[in-house]
């Protein structure tokens, strides 16, 4: 008998004795007082027995054969030593296990794994105590933005990048793998999010330099807060806000988000054998994605899109794109990544030259120019070719010192020529000439 049933059993003893009402040890006992009375006429049958469950150290009626336990524990142990499931936990292991048949509760597989040795309970972690943060209310209020960096593919091509885009109220989730984390493609992200679901409110991201550009010297946390990057000018022409985190714990979600990736979506890019982007991102979008707005998704505080619509005077290719400021030379034409780019003669217009201007570079490689609420395409310029300065070097000439015979004959050249231009001379001077 345990504690509880003691207790239960003290207190139908009072009312049996008429110490209290049915009433009153129903409030006691947290049950009704009909129950009560059920109670006192099974002690009346059976005595302080009674109060003790009758299935008590009884097999249960709910419990699962042997034969599927040893079903369980084989196939694990097959899929383990052909390293197939050699990383998998048991709640994992136990969606993998329903697809073969087996429909298994992850603590019920847990517990036959730490029978068979499979399985090693792990220490919970003393986490520090901290105040969580509640929920944005509705749908696109706040966004979380990140990027996680992981061997996605195991080995099978090249290292992939994984960016997502979180909303806090729902958790649902936007992703795509890239080759590269940088500002075109979280750029490209941005822009087929809005085109998808509009604008959100704000967004909430780190202090990477793909967001804020600290100054140098400065510490993150008093770093001004304009310092806008290509991003961040983006968002301010769309009127989204940008917060910053000051730590990952700030932005827990999203990278929840990227520990539970981690551990199922490697898995099951191992499962269909991914070994590329495409393959990557086509088992995220038809698969993971949705299986993660089944499980992990919740519904809202309050009903209702907090998204914006896209002004239809805004051209978005312009907002998504990397834009400086260059200027405009006297033949109307600008640099730009070491070439020339010619502005069009339709184009032109008074006060051009001379002028700054911010050229854009837009996410497919064309060059625009911004001059007075008006985007120009521009043309590039034909490649100039630059005259060759240099002078072909030739070795000189091999010197051979002359002989003696060779040495005679220029004497004797030189002494015939100056004999004959001795002849060639009058026979008096010339100031005795001009004397006489």
């Amino acid at each position: 008998m345990s504690r509880r049933d003691r207790d239960r059993l003290k207190v139908l003893h009072e009312v049996r004795k008429r110490h209290i009402t049915q009433v009153q040890a129903g409030k006691e006992l947290a049950i009704s007082p009909r129950w009560v009375r059920e109670l006192l006429r099974r002690m009346k049958a059976r005595g302080d027995q009674a109060v003790v469950h009758g299935l008590r150290g009884k097999r249960s009626n709910r419990r699962l054969p042997e034969t599927m336990k040893a079903r369980a524990v084989k196939l694990f142990r097959e899929q383990k030593q052909a390293r197939q499931w050699h990383d998998y936990g048991p709640t994992l292991a136990a969606e993998e296990l329903a697809e073969h048949g087996l429909q298994v509760g992850k603590e019920t597989l847990r517990k036959w794994l730490l029978q068979a040795g499979l399985w090693k309970a792990r220490r919970a972690r003393v986490e520090r105590a901290h105040i969580w943060r509640r929920r944005r209310a509705r749908w696109g209020e706040l966004l979380q933005w990140d990027t996680s960096t992981h061997d996605w593919l195991e080995g099978r091509g090249q290292p992939l990048y994984l960016i997502a885009m979180l909303d806090d109220a729902t958790s649902e989730a936007t992703a795509r793998f890239v080759d590269h984390d940088s500002t075109e493609e979280n750029l490209g992200m941005l822009g087929s999010y809005v085109k998808t679901n509009g604008r959100p409110l704000a967004v909430y991201t780190d202090k990477a330099s793909l967001f804020q550009t600290a100054a140098k010297g400065v510490h993150h946390r008093q770093a001004p807060a304009e310092q806008p990057t290509q991003i961040g000018r983006a968002l301010k022409e769309l009127d989204i806000e940008w917060i910053a985190a000051h730590s990952p714990q700030a932005k827990g979600r999203v990278e929840r988000f990227f520990g539970t990736a981690q551990d199922r979506l490697v898995k099951g890019l191992r499962k269909v054998g991914a070994r590329n982007r495409e393959e990557a991102n086509g088992y995220l979008e038809q698969v993971y994605l949705p299986m993660w707005k089944r499980r992990f998704a919740r519904e809202a505080e309050q009903a209702g899109d907090a998204h914006r619509a896209l002004d239809r005077r805004l051209d978005l290719n312009s907002v998504l794109s990397r834009v400086e400021v260059r200027t405009v030379a006297q033949d109307y034409t600008v640099r730009w990544a070491g070439a020339a780019y010619q502005i069009r003669r339709s184009d032109i217009g008074g006060g051009m030259r001379g002028k700054q201007v911010e050229i854009e570079q837009r996410l497919d490689q064309t060059i625009w120019m911004r001059w007075k609420q008006r985007r120009l395409p521009l043309d590039r310029c034909a490649a100039e070719k630059k005259p060759n300065y240099r002078v072909a070097w030739t070795p000189p000439l091999a010197t051979q010192k002359p002989d003696a015979a060779e040495r005679l004959r220029r004497r004797q050249q030189a002494r015939a020529r100056y004999n004959e231009a001795c002849q060639r001379l009058p026979e008096r001077p010339v100031w005795q000439a001009a004397r006489s």
